[in-house]
């Protein structure tokens, strides 16, 4: 009598429209097709991920609680037994990875529905299947996108109401409350006051978000940047916009709901938003957390990471601190501000070309420009996964030198657009500007009775970054000079 061999089972169903493919169906169906082929199916080797895409493995827990069994010692078991193979991946990349591993660990992937010979044939036929399934979930995944695409065109809503919204009917409605809280939140920014302190502000008076959260700096950011409060609405195909808020992939439509805000001063708050991000750091902390005016300024020249004061009274690597970098970049707290004042005077004198980046008053100049630079960052990235796609294979030598000619001619034209944007039209006079700027700056960082604030709004808003490289005792500084529009 031949012995049981032991299985285990792989259920997943994405959505509970699929009755067929329920996980009770699918169960019921693997334990009669391992009763007919001599496994056993003890419970603790059935693993079920419910209501979960098969995208991506890496989040499909009770997936990798398998893969993780299957890597024990000894074996426990020689098959994984599916309704489909499907089930198992949705993406031919995952499988391969998946299925190679467990091949070399002794353990088949079965699919029960699928039968295969074990011949190389069966080899073409897995394939195929898999390559289908992967295309249905592509394709299910672009007509679903394709229709909120033109629904967002449309002004339809999609999204759950804001801060100062309810929804009715599918149409947002103002809630006379929370609307008042807006209005003074846009109002008390333009007249000066942080994210911080307007977020502040409303904790003080118990109010709370839509899900029952306390206000942090970015809640108040997404508000002041969102223009639901002006009659429109806000949707990006590509994914959430999170913070990317010059995304070339956003939708931005005419919807039917009443605005709170008047135009003109949304308008306005979005010019001093615009000032007010290219002056200060993303995840800057208020100066009382940090040691002094050059936190955030310095970055190591290894990985490009800022350097933090590390005690008594020197700065580092944070990567380094971390293990991921091996530059310390150590250096003491007044050789680090003396090589900077001393880099700052260099400059001011005019002995050697500037590098600065350009910040125009006018919104539409800034949007414009971070648009531009949104957009070659991913036309650089699309080149990088072309050039990937054609050394595994996958394009041919023809079409890759096609696609990488329309690219390249992308990239350079966005190129030429980024610096006539970001060149002013009088170079020589605004360099002139620039370098008075800088000795201005310079001289106050070097008085000893110049408040400390004062100390740091003015090295953070001319100084964009700075470049350290310790082991050849030199730095290098990126400048900002702030212009008005054209």
């Amino acid at each position: 009598m031949q012995t049981p061999k032991l299985a285990a089972a792989y259920i997943r169903v994405s959505t509970e429209e699929q009755a067929e493919y329920s996980p009770d169906a699918q169960l019921a169906e693997i334990r009669k097709y391992a009763a007919a082929h001599g496994y056993l199916l003890p419970n603790e080797f059935v693993f079920v991920d419910e209501g979960i895409s098969g995208k991506h493995a890496d989040k499909r827990p009770a997936f990798l609680r398998m893969i993780g069994t299957a890597k024990t010692k000894p074996k426990p078991f020689e098959a994984i037994l599916l309704w489909k193979f499907s089930r198992f991946a949705r993406s031919r990349e995952d499988s391969i990875v998946y299925k190679s591993m467990l091949r070399r660990l002794g353990i088949e992937v079965v699919s029960i529905s699928e039968p295969l010979a074990d011949d190389k044939t069966s080899i073409l036929m897995e394939a195929i299947i898999e390559a289908m399934d992967e295309y249905y979930s592509i394709n299910l995944a672009e007509e679903v996108k394709r229709g909120m695409t033109e629904k967002a065109r449309r002004g339809g809503l999609q999204n759950t109401p804001p801060f100062g919204y309810r929804v009715e009917e599918n149409v947002l409605v103002p809630i006379p409350e929370e609307a008042a809280l807006v209005r003074a939140l846009f109002q008390r920014f333009l007249e000066g006051e942080g994210l911080f302190a307007l977020a502040k502000w409303l904790n003080s008076m118990g109010v709370t978000t839509h899900r029952g959260n306390r206000f942090e700096n970015r809640t108040v950011e997404y508000i002041l940047r969102n223009p639901v409060y002006i009659g429109k609405l806000r949707w990006n195909p590509a994914g959430r916009t999170r913070r990317d808020f010059t995304n070339e992939n956003i939708i931005l439509s005419d919807a039917q709901h009443e605005p709170v805000l008047s135009p003109e001063l949304w308008e306005g708050v979005q010019a001093r938003m615009a000032q007010v991000k290219a002056a200060h750091k993303y995840h800057g902390r208020p100066l009382s957390e940090n040691r002094d005016w050059v936190t955030g300024l310095v970055r190591c020249a290894s990985c490009g990471t800022t350097l933090i004061f590390s005690k008594p009274h020197y700065w580092k690597c944070n990567n380094y601190v971390r293990g991921s970098c091996r530059t310390s970049q150590h250096i003491a707290d007044g050789k680090l501000k003396d090589m900077i004042l001393t880099r700052m005077h260099y400059d001011a004198a005019g002995a050697a070309p500037l590098s600065y980046t350009v910040v125009r008053a006018q919104p539409d100049s800034v949007a414009e420009e971070s648009l531009l630079q949104e957009q070659k960052k991913q036309l650089t990235a699309r080149l990088a996964r072309l050039r990937e796609a054609y050394l595994a294979g996958v394009e041919d030598l023809e079409s890759y030198r096609a696609t990488k000619t329309a690219l390249d001619s992308q990239l350079a034209g966005l190129t030429q657009r980024l610096e006539a944007a970001s060149t002013p039209p009088d170079k020589e006079k605004a360099e002139a500007l620039l370098r008075e700027n800088i000795r201005q700056c310079s001289a106050l960082l070097a008085d000893p009775d110049a408040d400390l604030e004062e100390k740091k709004a003015a090295s953070h808003a001319i100084m964009e970054r700075c470049i350290l490289d310790k082991a050849s005792n030199h730095l290098e500084i990126h400048y900002r000079l702030f212009l008005p529009g054209p």
